[in-house]
């Protein structure tokens, strides 16, 4: 909208989802589809799995005729396979954006008719058509991209202590249960060793989150339900103890703090695991598996903010994968297609 203000944009969601609240408060249109994913394990959600898909299908083919668009854009949600089959049924040019180091199975399939593939991840060739694909990155805030002389601010924003390290924890918006379990096994010796936290528990945490720790009266430990001002969170930090998301990566690579990843282990195909290995693979990351984070917690904050030359090697390596251009070298991309 920047580059083409008189474009008309359109959002296609799955109903349900975050995104049918986070778009429209960012002033743009958006539709829903029922479109679900299918679960791994044998369940009654898995019955209408045929259903829903089938009216999303009916449902998308409507919108894409309706909103008659010259390109459409996929990024692997789900809502993505039935209306760029809608596009490519039509013969609409479509780009496909993934955001993992592993490509998810529709994306896999939208990839045969896809006019191009812009990844965030080098060696995609192993899911797509060489010829298609673009390294271009993951688009993230704008305000991230720069942090320099923040710190103070970050520090007043949250009421931390200049003098203390600060270990920022995320868990993304919902809340990570293994991280906010880990934290409260933990929290009394983070404190006790002179640190302090800034914890976002995520909202459907926060209540039982702030109960313990009012109860556990730790002036050092800063909980949010979530956190606004992520550009002054990520300044404040020393340490940052994250998800593994795709945008939660490629953020921390901008950022160019020492990172211990906690992958969740309840994404499709553990992508998450293999986005925090991409980055463990060149020294630029710590990969504590959920299922040791709980137990190890304060072991590997300790051996990061104990160890200074670590920590700096792992923060020099993670900002050396950072691609702040990405938002721009999309575009590019589309207006090649649109040509």
């Amino acid at each position: 909208m920047e580059k083409h203000p008189d474009s008309e944009i359109l959002f296609v969601g799955a109903e349900g989802k975050m995104e049918m609240q986070k778009v429209p408060e960012a002033g743009y249109s958006i539709k829903g589809l029922p479109v679900a994913g299918l679960q791994r394990k044998l369940t009654f959600a898995n019955l209408s799995f045929p259903i829903k898909l089938w009216r999303s299908l009916r449902m998308a083919a409507g919108i894409v005729k309706d909103f008659n668009p010259q390109l459409v854009v996929g990024v692997g949600g789900y809502a993505s396979g039935p209306v760029l089959y809608a596009a490519q049924s039509k013969g609409i040019p479509t780009l496909l954006q993934e955001q993992n180091s592993y490509a998810g199975l529709t994306n896999k399939i939208l990839a045969k008719k896809a006019a191009r593939i812009c990844v965030a991840y080098p060696d995609m060739d192993r899911f797509f058509p060489k010829e298609k694909i673009k390294l271009t990155g993951n688009p993230v805030r704008k305000d991230l991209l720069d942090l320099a002389g923040k710190k103070e601010l970050g520090q007043q924003k949250f009421g931390l202590d200049p003098n203390r390290k600060t270990v920022l924890i995320l868990g993304g918006s919902l809340g990570a249960r293994t991280l906010n379990l880990a934290m409260l096994k933990h929290m009394f010796d983070l404190e006790k060793e002179g640190y302090q936290v800034l914890w976002q528990s995520g909202k459907f945490y926060f209540k039982d989150m702030e109960a313990a720790l009012e109860k556990a009266g730790l002036p050092h430990i800063h909980l949010r339900e979530f956190i606004r001002e992520m550009d002054l969170a990520y300044a404040a930090a020393d340490l940052i103890v994250s998800r593994a998301g795709a945008l939660s990566v490629s953020e921390l690579c901008l950022v160019g703090k020492p990172v211990i990843f906690i992958p969740s282990p309840n994404v499709a195909e553990d992508h998450q695991t293999k986005n925090a290995t991409a980055c463990v693979k060149q020294g630029a990351a710590v990969l504590l598996p959920d299922a040791d984070a709980v137990a190890k917690f304060k072991e590997y904050i300790d051996e990061l903010l104990q160890q200074e030359e670590k920590a700096h090697s792992l923060a020099t390596a993670i900002k050396k994968l950072a691609m702040p251009d990405a938002a721009n070298a999309l575009v590019t991309e589309l207006e090649l297609l649109l040509k």
